[in-house]
């Protein structure tokens, strides 16, 4: 799959995409929303689609990486069956290098008028030792969110901005502390000079770490025997996120009441599945 994205300096490149890559990537593969794992669509009506651009705390994970889960795996349980989702996020990606391996391109080529594209970056923005992916909050990172925001307004879809969901962080007077340093306020201003709808994350999580407390939080992240990850969710902690997403996705009217459902109930952690990774 190839493709011409013009990047913020204004030159196109030629990106493409093996097709083991757009199959891990969820590239166009909706995931179903019925616990049955059939998605269907409501006679008379055309199903659209919620299209996920993100990195790894929203992607899509695997059996070999169970029980780290993606927020994006919870959030079909929370939505109406007839709105689909297509999770389009990818482990390690910035919004920078998900543009610059034609992944932005990939989704703006199936996805149609009424759809949502609902962007979440700025793990990965921020690794300053890596160019591929850092972006510079103020300037390449609202930049490339640019693209995004032009590219699904351009083909009828809405663009939503998600701050990004906060990593588990305590100071020593048990204060949750935020990570992400000016990306969420960049962010926001984009939203606001865009009028782009806004999802605000990283406040949201933040605060639900707070009121968790240190050890709480624990239950919500990826920690294992043999690991003690701060970034990434399991099966509880992605629910959770899922749900401050889908309570602003209402609360912002890019969804109705009608598309949401579940926002107060209890979603079993056994609904979460891995699949085996693509070949």
């Amino acid at each position: 799959m190839k493709g011409h994205v013009t990047t913020p300096c204004g030159k196109a490149q030629l990106v493409s995409l093996t097709r083991r890559q757009v199959a891990v990537a969820g590239i166009g593969v909706p995931l179903a929303l019925a616990t049955s794992g059939t998605a269907r669509a409501t006679p008379g009506r055309r199903s659209r689609t919620l299209h996920i651009a993100g990195d790894s705390t929203a992607a899509q994970k695997y059996a070999d990486a169970a029980p780290e889960t993606g927020w994006g795996m919870a959030l079909p349980f929370l939505l109406h069956r007839r709105l689909a989702v297509a999770n389009h996020a990818v482990n390690g990606r910035s919004s920078k290098s998900f543009v610059d391996e034609g992944r932005l391109e990939a989704i703006l080529s199936s996805i149609r008028p009424g759809d949502v594209l609902l962007v979440q970056f700025a793990h990965n923005d921020e690794k300053t030792a890596d160019p591929a992916r850092y972006t510079e909050p103020w300037s390449t990172y609202q930049e490339y969110l640019r693209m995004y925001v032009d590219g699904a307004r351009a083909r009828g879809a809405r663009p939503v901005l998600a701050t990004a969901v906060e990593r588990r962080r305590f100071d020593a007077d048990g204060r949750a502390v935020p990570s992400h340093g000016e990306y969420p306020a960049a962010m926001r201003a984009l939203a606001a000079e865009e009028r782009v709808a806004l999802l605000d994350v990283q406040a949201l999580s933040l605060a639900s770490w707070q009121e968790l407390g240190a050890e709480e939080t624990k239950k919500y992240f990826n920690w294992t025997a043999t690991e003690q990850d701060n970034t990434h969710f399991n099966p509880p902690g992605a629910i959770a996120v899922a749900r401050l997403v889908a309570r602003e996705l209402l609360r912002t009217r890019v969804l109705a009441p009608r598309d949401v459902r579940r926002l107060d109930a209890e979603i079993p952690e056994s609904w979460i599945t891995w699949p085996e990774a693509v070949a």
